[in-house]
């Protein structure tokens, strides 16, 4: 789960919620284009999601929008920093695990479960994306957001106490479950809280909040492990929920809330069709992972079960059109799983290219990819400067081309004489796309949403995302093992081509060209971004 963040080689969610929202219109583009300003909008039709058709705006609330301010003015001071503290913690348990979970698995004798340390995580986070997006358009964002805080500090708490792999998927279930509720929570939070004209500089802050844990998170996490032991790495980050907590506490609690209607019970939205399309899809993708894991004849039955389940939730959980770019809303949606897929699965090779192939130590190759992080970050900021605003669907597009470049550059470090420093330039300029793209799709997704469909749709970029994840590193694993690359692992992390191991140059080049085709189509696509008619 990521939320606009600048790096993490798991996945790309920029902490934003993306529920599949089907409430587009049938031509496509979102049903309304009226934006919210202010706390507690309120639609055309007089509802507003969390705050309810008898809303109008309190004095403060007049107030607040009227002297204006940053996001760090003393209106939305503590609850910028709430949420930012948020991301942080989701930035840094990230980072932090992906560290530890190696010698966590040794330990559980899990292995062989290895791969499901990080799925369990990632289904279980698509059911709850769903059920965020509609539980906050239902009853508001802060029961769901609470509730996502818990179960996330729960999942880590059953992680490090584990003592079988068993248990510790488990609690990498409970952790997505929890991950997914925040990251959509925390979206919807955005468009009730914060007027259109500061979402460009949140959207911003989200992605500076992983800066820091990019740099300290592998050194922090890696000592811990070391000194400590890898359970500490879980069972120390519980305790700090405690701060954002109370930092973002009082300025949520003057938030306007809803009081539950008929069928707005727990029940209601549990068995909600969208919630249970979720759910269908979370259980097809496990079911194809764990196909994916026993290459045999008779994994060709959960396979097929996956893909049943798996093919008709994501046509009716996304944006009608989303799967061939309708205008506005939709291809909002698909932009976002096209940048998020491809990053990370070009992401996923370069460590590995470096080391098998130009003999870097693992350190290096990391690093490699620092840059990029920090980029995204300077990217997110600027595109929150307010002269750029008329500019934003032309901004979604700049950055898939600077992705796309970037990943096109990468392979040229197979070629003899060219230094590996070029990896490193190259995914400096992807990151600033990324920058550029991800947070643009956050704004543009707010601003194309009425009030009470904010957390559906949000939910639907925020799945975009990971099923964007899921698709195009399964492509690349297809392409490199195709093309004979599925042989370096039996070599060894140790062997490099510079120390006689096997050379694969093709599997890697099959790998970043076909990710590159994917960010063009990325670009291609932008001049759609902007709702009319087509």
């Amino acid at each position: 789960m990521t939320a606009d963040r600048p790096h993490d080689t798991g996945s790309t969610t920029d902490i934003g919620p993306t529920s599949s929202s089907a409430r587009a219109s049938s031509s496509g583009t979102a049903s309304s284009t009226r934006t919210t300003s202010g706390i507690g909008p309120t639609s055309s039709s007089g509802t507003a999601g969390d705050i309810g058709p008898d809303y109008h705006p309190t004095p403060s609330a007049r107030h607040q929008e009227a002297t204006g301010g940053g996001v760090f003015g003393r209106s939305y001071r503590g609850l910028t920093l709430g949420i930012v503290s948020v991301v942080s913690l989701v930035a840094f348990e990230a980072i932090a695990v992906n560290t530890a979970m190696p010698v966590a698995a040794r330990a559980l004798h899990g292995i062989g479960l290895y791969a499901f340390a990080f799925s369990a995580c990632f289904t279980a986070s698509l059911f709850a994306m769903a059920l965020a997006g509609e539980w906050s358009d239902r009853r508001g964002p802060l029961a769901p957001l609470f509730a996502g805080i818990a179960a996330f500090g729960v999942g880590l708490l059953i992680a490090g106490g584990a003592r079988s792999m068993g248990m510790f998927l488990a609690g990498r279930g409970v952790q997505g479950i929890g991950g997914g509720l925040v990251v959509v929570s925390l979206y919807v939070v955005v468009g009730r809280a914060y007027p259109e004209r500061l979402r460009p500089s949140i959207m911003a802050a989200f992605s500076a909040a992983w800066v820091m844990p990019v740099i300290v998170g592998p050194l922090v996490a890696g000592t811990v492990t070391e000194q400590f032991g890898w359970r500490w790495v879980f069972l120390s980050i519980p305790v700090l929920i405690l701060l954002p907590l109370a930092v973002m506490l009082p300025a949520l609690r003057t938030l306007p809330r809803t009081r539950p209607g008929p069928g707005n019970g727990v029940r209601q939205i549990l068995g909600n069709r969208r919630c249970l399309l979720a759910l269908a899809v979370a259980v097809g993708a496990c079911l194809l992972q764990y196909a994916g894991q026993h290459p045999v004849w008779l994994a060709l039955l959960p396979a097929a079960a996956g893909l049943a389940l798996l093919v008709p939730g994501i046509v009716r959980l996304l944006p009608r059109g989303t799967f061939r770019a309708a205008r506005g809303l939709p291809t909002v949606v698909l932009m976002r799983g096209l940048a998020a897929g491809s990053l990370v699965a070009a992401e996923s090779f370069v460590p590995l290219m470096l080391v098998t192939q130009r003999g870097l130590s693992t350190t290096l190759a990391g690093l490699s990819l620092t840059g990029g992080g920090l980029t995204w970050a300077l990217g997110s900021y600027a595109q929150s400067r307010p002269r750029l605003e008329p500019y934003r669907e032309r901004l979604m597009g700049l950055g898939m081309v600077l992705l796309a470049a970037a990943i096109v550059t990468v392979p040229l470090v197979l070629l003899d004489g060219v230094p590996s420093w070029i990896v490193a330039a190259a995914w400096t300029v992807g990151g600033f796309g990324m920058g550029l793209n991800i947070s643009s799709g956050g704004v543009l997704l707010l601003k194309l949403s009425r009030p009470e469909e904010a957390g559906s749709n949000s939910a639907s970029l925020q799945m975009s995302d990971a099923l964007g994840n899921v698709t195009f590193v399964g492509v690349s694993g297809v392409l490199f093992v195709a093309f004979g690359g599925g042989s370096i692992a039996a070599d060894g992390p140790a062997a490099t081509a510079g120390a006689g191991g096997t050379s694969h140059p093709a599997a890697f080049a099959a790998v970043f060209a076909a990710m590159a085709v994917v960010a063009v189509a990325g670009a291609g696509v932008a001049g759609r971004l902007r709702p009319g008619q087509g």
